[in-house]
């Protein structure tokens, strides 16, 4: 099996000496216990098949990293949103010179045997239910003297399914409230204001400024950029927007954005996809005349080996990161509605997309992700039904936390470098019963969260839901937003949304227009949210106490005062907010 490697290094340089590889046998790197639910073997790996293999090398400065992400994102810290360039972040994630030398060598006497390289054999697996069918091992070994050069090889153990990276939205086919509304009819927002009552069976952009107390605020034309990406074949249709723009927004009407493809991605305009219209239409609809960057990014399944497709490229999060990164010029404020569950991401590879998030928030950017659609799993109330099973080989029931939005930065799991944005529904807001929300059994609670969700813990009954849940990981979501009847033009016709995939963009919004006016302020942009959010931001949150999200044959976690698992610390007050962080430095 052949291979192309990203590891970008002079191999032309002769590397003259193998003298380090002799007699050292291969040890196992990474293995699973087989392939996980859903997936079973069904033939070998073509031998002409190429995989685009990406090797992960260690970044021994990385600590320096975090601790720099630490202190520029902590309100209360004298260096408070002193942000990085990229110049000096690369130099914080490069690898040790000696570690690309062995490495290079090491690939130079390999060239194009993947199955050689790695000690192992490759299978195209077959999903059960849908028929995907990717390429892909259980374990793979390397040379002893490897191991401390090479955090991890994809794609090997992975088999997320980038429907893997699946969309959080599902288009509403309930019928909605049959009721109806006196013109000019008003009930109280969470602020306190009056907010149409329609906003109660349809969300528009002017329902989310009333419910979230922005109606006042005019944004500027300044540097200040909303980032949204779309991975899948997602394409955002321009007549759409425009479209509804004119509904909606007419001052937007016209105006468009800049459009980036990232490994060939594409926005075929004979092709609209839901949510890529979903997200583009509320977030820019929101910010204008806020600059506006789509990012489409290729590389998605189900990938057939038999096909003319040479390449199973799948893994999106890495090539957007490696070329967001790569460039200077970044958006303050990017929102994402896509992931998967904690546990079909190897800890490897969830930790190493999860630094390179970290690097964007040492560089000043806010990164929100939805929470998910399952609540604390499959969203599925009946005990017998359930399909919350681990995908370790004991088959055991348990909550699936959601991936990224349970996104830590590093190995040490000391902090986290995303805002997961869950879901409310109905003024009064109550939290939809969708909501992914839950604990990480991947990364440990952040110190600054303890304090916060060690009080929702504090309130459960004794042994409620016990070994289902891991009691000391990471807490998401940390936020909420309306999540139910967003009213996307689609195909030229107004569709109702639901979905937390609504909440993200929605939410982004309004911290977009928060960095919008600290920048008018002759300020730095927020930055990584959640120190801000968990030391005072939540005093500016709409609390959300009622509801729950049921899942894996149980009724969830409720929505309670302060923090909980199903919305975060609330919606958003936007004046309150503004108000805070026009006071910081």
């Amino acid at each position: 099996m052949k291979f192309v490697t990203l590891l970008v290094v002079p191999f032309a340089a002769a590397l003259a000496s193998t003298a380090p590889f002799r007699g050292c046998k291969h040890k196992v790197k990474e293995s699973i216990h087989g392939p996980p639910r859903g997936w079973y073997v069904h033939s070998p790996a073509p031998k002409h098949h190429i995989l685009e293999l990406k090797i992960a090398l260690p970044q021994p400065k990385f600590p320096e990293l975090e601790q720099q992400l630490w202190e520029i994102s902590d309100p209360s810290h004298a260096r408070y949103g002193a942000y990085l360039s990229k110049q000096e972040t690369e130099a914080l994630m490069a690898p040790h010179p000696e570690t690309l030398d062995i490495v290079s060598e090491w690939l130079a006497l390999h060239v194009g045997l993947a199955e050689e390289m790695l000690d192992t054999t490759y299978y195209v697996h077959k999903h059960t239910e849908t028929g995907e069918s990717i390429v892909r091992t259980t374990s793979y070994s390397l040379p002893d003297i490897l191991h401390d050069h090479v955090d991890l090889i994809q794609p090997t153990t992975m088999f997320t399914r980038f429907k893997a990276f699946k969309s959080t939205l599902h288009r509403n086919k309930e019928v909605q409230p049959a009721v109806s509304y006196l013109p000019g009819q008003t009930i109280t927002g969470p602020a306190g204001n009056a907010v149409n009552a329609s906003c109660n069976s349809m969300i528009t952009l002017s329902c989310l400024r009333q419910l979230y107390n922005a109606e006042n605020y005019t944004t500027h034309e300044n540097n200040n950029t909303l980032g949204i990406t779309a991975y899948i074949g997602q394409y955002a249709n321009n007549k759409d927007l425009q479209q509804f723009y004119q509904a909606q927004n007419p001052s937007a009407y016209g105006s468009n954005y800049t459009l980036i493809s990232i490994n060939g991605g594409k926005n075929d305009q004979d092709m609209p996809g839901d949510e890529a219209n979903l997200d583009t239409q509320f977030g820019f609809g929101l910010t204008w005349p806020t600059r506006r960057t789509f990012y489409t990014t290729g590389g998605e399944p189900p990938f057939i080996p038999d096909l003319t497709t040479p390449n199973d490229t799948n893994e999106p999060y890495t090539d957007w990161l490696e070329y967001v990164l790569s460039h200077d010029d970044i958006p303050q404020t990017i929102s994402t509605s896509y992931g998967d569950d904690e546990q079909s991401v190897p800890y490897t590879y969830a930790t190493r997309v999860c630094s390179g998030m970290a690097s964007l928030g040492v560089r000043g950017v806010s990164l929100l992700f939805s929470s998910g659609d399952g609540g604390v799993g499959d969203g599925n109330l009946d005990p017998a039904t359930q399909i919350c099973k681990s995908n370790d080989g004991h088959n055991r029931t348990m909550f699936l936390p959601g991936f990224p939005a349970s996104c830590p930065y590093t190995a040490a799991n000391l902090d986290q470098s995303v805002t997961a944005v869950g879901g409310t529904v109905s003024i009064p807001e109550t939290a939809v019963d969708f909501s992914s929300g839950g604990f990480s059994n991947y990364f440990a609670r952040p110190a600054y969260q303890e304090a916060a969700v060690s009080a929702y813990l504090a309130k459960l009954a004794p042994d409620t839901y016990k070994g289902l849940y891991n009691s000391t990981g990471r807490g998401f979501p940390d936020v909420a937003a309306q999540s139910k009847y967003f009213s996307v033009i689609y195909q030229g016709q107004p569709q109702p949304i639901d979905g937390t995939s609504c909440a993200s963009p929605a939410f982004a919004g309004f911290v977009s227009m928060l960095n919008d006016a600290r920048i008018n302020a002759g300020k730095a942009p927020l930055g990584f949210l959640n120190p801000f959010l968990y030391s005072t931001g939540y005093k500016a949150l709409n609390d959300i106490t009622s509801g729950n999200n049921p899942g894996c044959g149980t009724l969830g976690f409720n929505a309670t005062v302060g923090w909980d698992p199903v919305t975060g610390y609330g919606t958003p007050n936007f004046e309150k907010l503004k108000e805070l962080v026009l006071a910081m430095p």
